[in-house]
């Protein structure tokens, strides 16, 4: 079983896995598809990605691929901590240009479902983090876009860091323009 828990961000979904516990230890369902069928979520699955940052601070995104090969993300933390962040872009959406952050954690379990025309990226809050990815669509370069991190349309409150580490494509975004 699993607990869905509908964020601010219509179509974006935090997950709690519920574990069975006993005397060994626990076991946890992390993906089903007839529970992700029965919230109304995309249970396609094309390719699974990790990734690993050394060090704290370490900020990825905001990534998207435009449509047509726009993807659902499913995304959970299984080793360290980030705080993940999602924008919603789709224009004809009543949560446009607005975000949500949640906490992601090894400990917490916790899974974020990002649907299409959803920019998604992280914040590391402990060193040696990993993050485990499952894609509806496969990764198509020519699709692969970005919204800068602190862009003014957005406002994201980050958590402070006593430093920032980000790739330069990131970090220089364009602003972002419906």
């Amino acid at each position: 079983m699993m607990i869905f828990e509908e964020t601010p961000l219509l179509g974006a979904y935090t997950i709690d896995p519920e574990p069975l516990v006993d005397d060994r230890g626990a076991f946890l369902r992390l993906f089903c598809r007839r529970e992700f069928e029965a919230h109304g979520l995309n249970t396609a699955l094309a390719q699974c990605s990790m990734s690993y940052s050394r060090r704290q601070g370490t900020l990825r995104g905001l990534h998207y691929q435009r449509p047509p090969h726009a993807e659902v993300k499913l995304v959970r933390v299984t080793r360290g901590a980030v705080f993940d962040v999602i924008v919603d872009l789709r224009s004809n959406s009543h949560t446009f240009k607005r975000w949500y952050g949640v906490e992601l954690t090894a400990e917490n379990r916790r899974m974020l479902y990002v649907p299409e025309g959803f920019a998604h990226g992280i914040q590391t809050l402990q060193d040696d983090t990993e993050l485990f990815y499952q894609m509806s669509e496969f990764h198509h370069p020519e699709s692969a876009a970005g919204v800068r991190w602190d862009d003014p349309a957005f406002r994201i409150v980050w958590p402070s860091v006593p430093k920032r580490i980000m790739h330069e494509r990131d970090r220089t975004y364009p602003d972002f323009l419906p």
